[in-house]
């Protein structure tokens, strides 16, 4: 596998970035090895919170938490899912695969011999963070889901995949505004939080309700002009020069960004999707899972619902489940401090055995 390294200077003087990079590596799958940056910050032996981001940013969208969990006594890990920020990045889209994703945290997780660990997972920092859960239980202690889900194709019928694959080639790529005015028009007339699966449900229902979700996957997967800062600046209330530099720093040519291209495309939707089967051994796990589980979504993010983790997850039944105020999809972001004082909150409210 060939891998690609951001220039170290990218990641120079960045805007309220002050913390010290660290490395290791992973098995890349393929007899190689692939090196994961990650912040380490905190008393070392302080309990474990574990921070995963999503697409397309990287650790640095967690810089606003950082501080208030080490002020309470915790060991801060946010590591940069492989293919984004200072983590290497294969150079092949198909290098990158729900499995090799759940892998390489996996390998991750267990080369620093994290215990008793927090996770708070964000977007695709969810359902790769929940699979490495639910294959190895016993590391860790509590979950924080905010702004994700696990998507595993229920309630959609395997002869509509074709169907649904067919709407989702035939889908327009949008430039940025246009894509963002859709996104946020199908939140609006929806009269209930629907995630990717609920769009994909009602799309049975209605082939012709094209879900705003496939222009997403569209437009990673094919706009020429493919800029992760303005991505990020979208969905995000206020989102500064500085800071959009910050998040385009991982991505200095088209070759980087093959990582964040594919992550879209990976959502298992449909289900003869490859990563169908293991996310609903997992979702077997989750409705066992009685340690403590805690959604913490945004109130005005568009494309993620925590019904089902509150329903269906033993952990999650009685906790005092929080919405973020005045967050878009990235409240690590958009309200650091408020996310991170829920975080302490909940650890507090759930202390270990």
């Amino acid at each position: 596998m060939r891998a690609l390294r951001t220039p170290e200077e990218r990641f120079q003087d960045l805007d309220g970035f002050p913390f010290q990079p660290n490395y290791l590596e992973v098995d890349a799958g393929d007899g190689g090895r692939l090196r994961m940056h990650y912040i380490d910050e905190g008393p070392s032996d302080g309990e474990v919170v574990l921070c995963l981001h999503g697409q397309p940013v990287w650790s640095y969208s967690y810089r606003k938490m950082i501080p208030p969990l080490t002020a309470a006594g915790y060991r801060v890990i946010a590591p940069d899912i492989v293919g984004f920020g200072r983590s290497d990045k294969p150079a092949q889209r198909s290098d990158y695969t729900f499995a090799s994703h759940v892998h390489w945290m996996h390998d991750f997780v267990r080369a620093l011999s994290l215990t008793d660990i927090t996770l708070v997972g964000q977007d695709w920092g969810g359902p790769i963070g929940l699979r490495v859960v639910t294959a190895d239980t016993e590391r860790f202690a509590r979950i924080v889901a905010t702004n994700t889900g696990l998507a595993d194709a229920r309630g959609i019928p395997d002869e509509m995949a074709p169907k649904l694959r067919q709407l989702l080639a035939g889908t327009p790529v949008l430039p940025p505004k246009e894509l963002d005015a859709v996104m946020r028009k199908r939140a609006l007339e929806s009269e209930r939080p629907a995630g990717f699966q609920d769009q994909t449900r009602d799309a049975v229902a209605d082939i012709d309700a094209r879900p705003s979700f496939m222009y997403w996957i569209r437009f990673c997967d094919a706009y020429p002009d493919f800029d992760p800062g303005e991505i990020v600046a979208f969905w995000l209330n206020d989102c500064s020069a500085e800071e959009r530099r910050a998040y385009s720093a991982p991505f200095p040519a088209e070759e980087y960004k093959q990582g964040a291209r594919q992550f879209p495309s990976l959502i298992p939707l449909f289900p003869d999707d490859p990563a169908v089967p293991d996310n609903r051994s997992a979702w077997e796990v989750l409705r066992k899972f009685d340690k403590p589980f805690l959604t913490a979504f945004s109130d005005s993010d568009s494309g993620t619902a925590a019904t089902q983790f509150q329903e269906e997850v033993p952990g999650a039944r009685g906790q005092n489940h929080a919405i973020i105020r005045d967050a878009l999809h990235y409240p690590q972001d958009d309200q650091g401090e408020q996310l991170a004082a829920v975080v302490i909150d909940f650890m507090k409210d759930n202390p270990l055995p």
